[in-house]
């Protein structure tokens, strides 16, 4: 086999080009994004609540249309596509919800043999070995046959990821997945994945809003503010403009700056104290007030 140089472009396993999507209204709700994703990498896009991520999310798994723009995964547009053609894409992804997303009334390898029964043709003996295989990657082999609410938040998102393997996907969304749980737990949830796709070898796209858990597993990050990407590239350059004091270039600098440190003060805070209530709500101009801290900064510096 000839080897690959360093040097060699590596195809995009995502192709997203001037992604828009409005929902009917003047204002966009995704604006234009642009973004590439390499086998094997580990992207985070973060960014606050109502940034958009998660309904780029939605858009990646092919549950949304936008109004523009294109996205190819594994050199394939998926606009346009019916459910059966997605449907045979979605063989080859795996997705970690927020919530876990197991049936209640199912154990969990039931949860994780229902997926395997749908799409494949495996006898049933072959099933649930792969099924205790996928669970004990997780560390829950021991605990397949009890239910969802015999368990702990980590653990039935451990479960969640367990089943998002069944098929062994090429690539994992992972919406939130350190969402509602403690340090310590999260902390595993982190390790399971990078341990995952340095095992595998899977693409991981983590959409997240948790900072210890996204300086953590990325390779690359990607910050969406208000639908628009204001920054991507490596880990290291996040980590630059996190740790850097005093004055930036730009605006945008400081949003993300203040994002990646959770300070109370900064351009974010100032946007949403500056806002004119009444102006939004009904359309009436009123006299603007002069901006005052919503909080007294609490957290001690470090």
């Amino acid at each position: 086999m000839a080897k690959i140089s360093p040097n060699t472009p590596v195809e995009p396993i995502i192709r997203v080009h001037n992604l828009v999507q409005r929902f009917g209204t003047p204002k966009a709700i995704l604006d234009g994004i642009n973004l590439e994703i390499i086998p094997g990498e580990t992207i985070v896009i973060m960014g606050g609540s109502g940034c958009g991520k998660s309904t780029f999310l939605r858009h990646l798994i092919g549950s949304l249309t936008p109004d523009e723009g294109s996205i190819e995964i594994f050199g394939q547009s998926i606009i346009g596509l019916s459910e059966e053609q997605l449907n045979e894409i979605r063989k080859k992804i795996g997705i970690l919800f927020q919530s876990g997303a197991l049936f209640n009334s199912m154990t969990l390898k039931e949860n994780i043999a229902l997926i395997l029964m749908e799409h494949t043709d495996l006898p049933e003996s072959t099933i649930d070995i792969m099924v205790k295989m996928k669970l004990e990657m997780v560390g829950l082999r021991e605990h397949a046959d009890k239910l969802p609410s015999e368990i702990s938040g980590g653990m039935k998102k451990r479960a969640g990821l367990a089943r998002a393997l069944a098929l062994d996907p090429q690539i994992l969304f992972y919406d939130e997945p350190s969402a509602g749980l403690d340090p310590v737990t999260s902390a595993e949830i982190d390790h399971l994945m990078m341990s995952l796709s340095k095992q595998l070898g899977v693409t991981s796209v983590v959409v997240t809003h948790e900072m210890d858990s996204a300086f953590t597993i990325a390779d690359r990050m990607v910050m969406l503010d208000k639908g628009r990407v204001l920054k991507i590239g490596p880990r290291a350059d996040f980590e630059k403009l996190r740790d850097t004091t005093g004055p930036l270039d730009s605006e945008d600098e400081a949003l993300i700056r203040q994002f990646l440190r959770g300070d109370c003060h900064g351009p974010l805070t100032d946007r949403k104290q500056t806002s004119n209530y009444a102006e939004d709500l009904l359309g009436v101009a009123e006299p603007q007030i002069a901006p005052r801290p919503a909080v007294t900064a609490m957290r001690a510096k470090v």
